[in-house]
């Protein structure tokens, strides 16, 4: 007698589940392979051809900087593709924008890489030091120069642009070496310099012009990109030493030879470029005092061992639905939250980064939500804190990281809910508050959303309506006749346009404020003869 049939779900129940497939297309070290519900293939320095070819039948790809993950990729890659994981911290490789709008997750593992990233650090500050470059090439070409003094790194003062991970552990490393630490990081609360036993810089010309040595550690942002030039360089003690293990670009390249050529600088080491790798032309390459390595930092076998494994467990978590850890782009929110939310979403990004600006390096953000919203408003606060950690982190802050990476930094939060908007419908008002010592300091903005068009309506505690986009000149004054037209006047002498303006004030003859929308940026020297106009107070520009 033959047997029945099975129904589908006898069907289902005999038929294993198919693994969840994840390809490594380039180079490293993945640590195990063998995880339970998954089929893990190692190709390291895989062709592109031969992953465009693959690359549909997997749920998860994993790079290095080697792979460029472009459109031509992703579309080759079909629907089944869910995650992208890049071992390390930066995403450059990727099309993060194409990956966004088709639904992948991307994934990196910035940890990975501080201890190794930050002893390479010290080593450039060791060597520069010691002569160690100039003396191994004079050796090998068989020059025996032992007149060569160097300079002893016990009691001299280490300056250090950028207190985050990798800027923390080059601190400790420099105070085991018993050098004093100062450091400026306009983004890091008082209690992280405290708890590190690290001097706080109020500026960035205060910390130069104290320290024996100067190694940065932030990220490549419009903010950093070229924040070390020729006029910084020069504040610099004579005999300074200069370290740039970071990024290329935050130094300046020109503007650091010229400073070794004229003998302003002791010596200098370099583990990155603008453009990499570097030409045999490179003004590097010729710069005297110079140690250079080919952007290493991350070239240890502990750091690769760590890094390969760690990018590996997030990509299967993300597999598995845990997206907790190392998310550079957030999975969109679903279509009716956006369709109620999307305005005040992109309202509270643009104040989080007003504030940024006015005042970072916040100890406590507290947003308050007026009226009656269209849906629960918790994400316009995550949203808020994108905003604010913008620009102050390798992490890309993101609605999975903002939250966890505001945690790490020592930032309180607190949000409030009040019935009554007694000016317009719903409204959020932002305020930070950042506390050094004894002194304490606050800022406050807010806004609403006009269908779903952001606008600034308070700025501290004036009452403005503006459009937030491009460049804004928030000034404040006494309420006296002509400050417009004298600051309007000196930005005309300047040609820059001004494609919007708000006025606020606290009373008649009072303190006024007014904001000035503005075609183009502002040089430090622009914004400073503002500021020396006999009519105007003080006078801030954000980029919104």
């Amino acid at each position: 007698m033959t047997a029945p049939a099975p129904t589908p779900a006898q069907t289902a129940a005999q038929t294993p589940t198919a693994p969840l497939r994840v390809l490594i297309c380039d180079e490293m070290n993945p640590g195990n392979l063998d995880h339970e519900g998954f089929q893990i293939d190692y190709q390291g320095n895989l062709e592109r051809e031969e992953t465009l070819r693959r690359l549909p039948d997997y749920d998860a790809l994993i790079t290095r900087s080697r792979t460029k993950v472009d459109r031509e990729l992703l579309d080759a890659a079909g629907p089944r593709l869910k995650v992208i994981g890049r071992g390390g911290v930066g995403v450059d490789n990727i099309d993060l924008e194409y990956a966004s709008r088709r639904g992948l997750l991307v994934l990196n593992a910035p940890e990975s890489n501080n201890v190794s990233a930050a002893e390479l650090a010290v080593m450039h500050l060791m060597a520069a030091a010691r002569g160690l470059t100039r003396s191994d090439r004079k050796t090998r070409a068989g020059e025996w120069d032992r007149k060569f003094l160097g300079l002893e790194l016990t009691d001299k003062t280490l300056g250090i642009v950028g207190l985050g991970r990798i800027g923390s552990i080059v601190a400790d490393r420099a105070q085991g070496l018993h050098m004093n630490v100062v450091a400026y990081d306009p983004y890091v609360p008082e209690n992280k310099f405290e708890r590190l036993g690290v001097q706080r810089a109020a500026s960035l010309d205060e910390l130069l012009g104290q320290v024996d040595a100067l190694t940065v550690h932030t990220p490549l942002t419009d903010e950093t990109r070229g924040m070390i030039g020729e006029r910084e360089l020069a504040l610099l003690k004579r005999d300074a030493i200069v370290v740039n293990a970071a990024r290329g670009g935050i130094i300046e390249e020109q503007a650091l030879v010229n400073a070794l050529h004229a003998g302003h600088l002791f010596a200098a080491g370099v583990d990155v470029f603008v453009d990499e790798p570097p030409t045999a032309e490179h003004i590097f390459l010729g710069a005297p005092n110079l140690g250079i390595t080919a952007h290493l930092g991350a070239n240890t076998r502990e750091a690769q061992e760590r890094v390969g494994a760690e990018i590996v467990s997030r990509v299967l978590d993300a597999l598995h639905g845990d997206v907790s850890k190392g998310a550079v782009n957030a999975p969109a929110l679903d279509a009716k939250t956006m369709e109620q939310l999307g305005g005040y979403l992109d309202l509270g990004e643009k104040l989080g980064r007003i504030l940024a600006q006015l005042l970072p390096g916040a100890h406590e953000v507290e947003v308050t939500f007026r009226g009656e919203f269209p849906t629960d408003p918790s994400p316009v606060v995550t949203a808020v804190l994108m905003g604010y950690l913008s620009g102050s982190t390798d992490e890309h802050p993101n609605m999975i990281n903002a939250r966890a990476l505001a945690r790490e930094r020592g930032v309180t939060l607190s949000v409030r809910e009040e019935e009554d908007s007694p000016d317009y419908q719903t409204e959020v008002i932002v305020r930070v508050l950042n506390r050094s010592g004894e002194k304490e300091r606050t800022r406050k903005v807010g806004g609403t959303v006009f269908g779903k068009s952001p606008r600034l309506t308070r700025l501290r505690d004036y009452r403005v309506e503006l459009e937030p986009e491009g460049f804004i000149l928030i000034a404040s004054n006494l309420d006296k006749p002509g400050a417009v037209a004298k600051l309007s006047n000196l930005l005309g002498t300047w040609g820059i346009n001004i494609a919007g303006m708000a006025l606020g004030r606290s009373e008649k003859g009072g303190q006024a404020l007014f904001t000035l929308t503005l075609d183009d940026s502002l040089t430090p020297e622009q914004l400073q003869a503002i500021r020396d106009l006999d009519v105007i107070e003080s006078a801030f520009l954000v980029r919104v």
